[in-house]
């Protein structure tokens, strides 16, 4: 099981190495663990698309994770714990070399997601399971401002709806936020199967018109903005 997500404010590339998306698809096919995964993808790391890559053998319950800078490469791994990811890097050196992320703003999109991570895996520990995954993914609290609010900083994002956006990125009111989820476990894996949700999985709709309305500023959007509404979680499986 693989996933992962893009290491915020990275910098680094090397154009003689190999790209990202040739290494991922050969670790995904023949990767026969998670050590082999980090192998494959370290060889030619060109540090173009810099993720924290989640990884998990539901052969041996082994779960990891795999930062890959472009200088700083570092794999982390247990049978007894978690691993979790929001666009924050991790490793100290990869953070003073790499990247100009400032770990310390909790104000900050990816550290209030970190924050809330920690705060449900300390909450579920030992009690984990497929409907508390469609549950976390589907929380609203923002850790910063210590109360429910769909924005920026909740795990199910909602830029839309910030008065702030995300500095960089996202103007304020950006047309921007988690518009997709899925969870698995290993028994699900195990028949090639997962839960996913389109739009936000939370329940709440986007209706371009509305959005348009209110923020009159995207005004320049409206020949392409569609909405986008939210879909009950759905089990999907490969069949043969």
């Amino acid at each position: 099981m693989i996933t992962e997500t893009t290491i915020s404010q990275f910098s680094g590339f090397d154009p003689n190495g190999i790209a990202e998306f040739v290494r991922a698809r050969k670790a995904m096919q023949y990767a026969s663990s998670i050590d082999d995964f980090a192998r494959i993808m370290k060889e030619g790391n060109n540090g173009g698309y810099a993720n924290t890559w989640l990884v998990a053998d539901r052969k041996t319950g082994e779960i990891g994770s795999l930062e890959l800078g472009l200088k700083n490469v570092t794999l982390q791994t247990t049978k007894d714990g978690y691993f979790v990811g929001s666009n924050f890097p991790i490793n100290e050196k990869l953070v003073k070399e790499e990247t100009d992320f400032q770990v310390k703003d909790l104000s900050n999109s990816a550290n209030a997601r970190h924050v809330r991570w920690d705060e449900l895996m300390a909450e579920y520990k030992g009690k984990i399971d497929v409907t508390a995954g469609e549950r976390f993914l589907s929380d609203h609290y923002d850790s910063f401002d210590k109360k429910e609010e769909p924005d920026e900083r909740s795990i199910c994002g909602h830029i839309d709806l910030s008065p702030r956006g995300i500095s960089g990125w996202e103007p304020p009111y950006g047309t921007a936020g988690a518009i997709q989820a899925k969870v698995t476990d290993a028994a699900m894996t195990a028949r090639m199967s997962l839960m996913a949700s389109m739009g936000h999985s939370c329940g709440l709709h986007f209706k371009a018109a509305d959005h348009l309305s209110a923020h009159p500023e995207f005004a320049w959007e409206k020949d392409i903005l569609q909405d986008l509404d939210s879909h009950p979680w759905t089990e999907f499986q490969v069949t043969k």
